[in-house]
């Protein structure tokens, strides 16, 4: 009795849509992705094994390093109202492309006399550019003032609270720290997030 041949059938799979799906998915991850900022300094952050993510919106953070202070404000329209009321309270005026650049830029520790200068610099000049940090001290009282101003244009923008934290050196910033957190303390800001580093299980 003759055997009967089944036709195969052809195994080649049309990848179209899933070649369709593999490019959108990368677009989309390359759309959102987010660079990571260049810190002003290098910060060795403190080691811990809480992983509490920090909020993206109505954040600020003081970076600490190499005994500066820089100050980073989360929202493009609220640096640009926090350096409008900072201009108005020193007695400068920032042209429309300052504020344009401030809003783009992410840590800034220059002080208020050398800030029309600092946005002023082209790109490759502004990277090289070496940040003295922002004055500490309780006579121009810079750095308790950007926290203030900051704090209200965020209030007035958002309609929230600013929530800070600070990211800081684990070895040789406490005296750095400790003066920062005291003026936190002089605006009655007695909750405030510290950046950490997630610690790594030891190897067995």
């Amino acid at each position: 009795m003759p055997r009967v041949k089944i036709k195969r059938k052809s195994t080649v799979t049309d990848m179209t849509a899933m070649c369709d799906v593999a490019f959108l998915l990368l677009t989309f991850f390359i759309l959102t992705a987010k660079p990571k900022a260049e810190e002003p300094v290098p910060v060795d952050t403190p080691n811990s094994s809480v992983t509490i993510k920090l909020p993206e919106t109505n954040i600020a953070t003081l970076v600490v390093g190499s005994g500066k202070v820089f100050y980073d404000i989360t929202g493009a329209k609220v640096r640009v109202q926090a350096l409008e009321q900072m201009g108005s309270k020193y007695g400068i005026t920032f042209t429309d492309a300052e504020k344009r650049r401030y809003s783009n830029l992410q840590a800034v520790g220059v002080p208020m006399n050398q800030m029309k200068q600092y946005l002023d610099l082209e790109s490759d000049k502004a990277e090289a550019y070496k940040q003295p940090g922002i004055p500490t001290d309780s006579v121009s009282n810079e750095l308790f003032n950007w926290i203030r101003e900051s704090r209200i244009a965020n209030v007035a923008l958002n309609n929230q609270e600013m929530r800070l934290s600070i990211k800081g050196n684990s070895k040789e910033e406490y005296p750095t720290i400790k003066k920062v957190i005291d003026i936190l303390q002089k605006q009655k800001v007695n909750k405030f997030s510290l950046i950490t580093s997630l610690k790594q299980a030891p190897k067995k």
